[in-house]
């Protein structure tokens, strides 16, 4: 059964940062793309960050300069870099990988950030 847990989620202050983790029992990890997205309360869930398997990285605009997602294809993991953090950041922050064209496609159960003072 594939699992996808999410860790590093907290809360912060403003200009603060975290690294989120995700670890996935997946195999032939480096073949999937893997993303980040967030539902912050009462909005609708949002793409944060992408990285294929080619490591074409991709950052969604309220966020470039400011986050950077990785992987570790030898640990099955991902990473999400969050630096001067926002209080509009705040969100549950949530890691999927799959393999665009397939099936394969998972989720984690998400990890809460929430930056304020």
């Amino acid at each position: 059964q594939v699992q996808l847990v999410e860790s590093g989620g907290g809360l912060v202050q403003p200009g603060g940062s975290l690294n989120l983790s995700c670890a996935a029992s997946v195999n032939f990890f480096s073949t999937y793309t893997v993303n980040w997205y967030r539902r912050a309360p009462g909005r609708s869930r949002e793409l944060v960050a992408r990285l294929n398997n080619q490591g074409t990285a991709f950052h969604t605009a309220s966020v470039k300069g400011r986050f950077t997602i990785s992987r570790d294809n030898t640990k099955n993991k991902v990473y999400l870099q969050m630096n001067n953090l926002k209080p509009e950041d705040t969100a549950d922050y949530y890691c999927n990988v799959y393999i665009p064209g397939t099936k394969d496609d998972y989720w984690g159960s998400g990890t809460q950030v929430a930056v304020s003072s």
